[in-house]
């Protein structure tokens, strides 16, 4: 790929971002109630979406063979665990992440 074709790929995917982030500003715009479908979206799809991510990232984890999912599972029990008490997601998969990946690579 050229360089020239590496600003417009790029420009592309920057136009594309912005037109999906403020183009529901311009459907909906403030002061206007949007439709009930789309509000029952805005509170089902972040559960949908988190719960997707989670069976994604178990999908592949050998239960029967050496290390039997245990790095997964204190990974995921941190992770619940640090939600449940401090209520950020950031941290709490932040954390999760950082102890998969230390015992992963140490053990």
């Amino acid at each position: 790929m050229t360089s020239t074709e590496m600003v417009i790929t790029i420009a592309i995917v920057v136009a594309g971002t912005l037109l999906t982030r403020f183009g529901a500003f311009l459907v909906f715009p403030p002061g206007k109630k949007a439709p009930d479908f789309v509000l029952y979206l805005g509170k089902a799809l972040p559960a949908a979406v988190m719960g997707m991510l989670v069976v994604y990232t178990f999908k592949e984890t050998v239960v029967l063979a050496y290390p039997y999912g245990i790095p997964e599972l204190i990974a995921l029990l941190v992770t619940v665990g640090l939600h449940l008490w401090k209520c950020n997601m950031l941290i709490s998969i932040a954390a999760g992440t950082i102890v998969y990946m230390l015992i992963v690579q140490n053990i």
